[in-house]
C-alpha cells in the first residue's frame, strides 16, 4: 500500500475535500502532475481541468477546478481553487456560461497579450468541456 498524505481542496465557497490520500493528479499550468507522499516542496498555479484524487482506501474522486494554485509539501497538498465542483455535480449550463464569457472576453481583448490569455482560457474550457461532458 502506498504512503498517504493529507489533501485539502478549498474553493472560496467551501472546503470540498479534506482527506488522507495516496495520490492526487493536478492540472498544473506547466502540465499535469501527480502528487504522492514525500513529494518535493512545490507551489504551482492550476489551470482549468480535472483533479483526480485517490483516497487512502483506494476510492477515486474527480473534481473540476477553474484555476487557482497548489501548495505541495512532503506530508500534504493544499489546492486553493478559484472555483471547484465535483465532476458528478457539473452543471452543463454553468459550463456553457463560462464558455460564452470566455468567447466574449476574447472578442473584447484589446492587446495581443490579453487576446492570447483569453484564447488560452477558452481553449482550456473547450478541452475541459469535451473531456467531462461529451455530447
Amino acid at each position: 500500500m502506498a504512503d498517504s498524505f493529507n489533501f485539502e481542496l478549498v474553493s472560496p465557497e467551501r472546503l470540498l475535500m479534506s482527506a488522507s490520500v495516496s495520490q492526487v493528479v493536478l492540472p498544473g499550468s506547466a502540465g499535469e502532475m501527480t502528487v504522492m507522499a514525500h513529494h518535493a516542496p512545490t507551489m504551482t498555479t492550476i489551470k482549468p481541468g480535472v483533479v483526480t484524487v485517490v483516497t487512502a482506501d483506494g476510492q477515486s474522486e474527480r473534481y473540476v477546478v477553474f484555476g487557482g494554485f497548489a501548495d505541495i509539501v512532503p506530508d500534504g497538498c493544499t489546492l486553493l481553487a478559484e472555483s471547484a465542483v465535483a465532476v458528478g455535480d457539473i452543471d452543463r449550463e454553468d459550463l456553457a456560461r463560462r464558455l460564452q464569457d470566455a468567447r466574449e472576453d476574447l472578442a473584447d481583448a484589446g492587446s495581443d497579450a490579453a487576446k492570447q490569455k483569453a484564447q488560452e482560457y477558452l481553449d482550456q474550457l473547450t478541452t475541459l468541456n469535451g473531456a467531462i461532458l461529451p455530447a
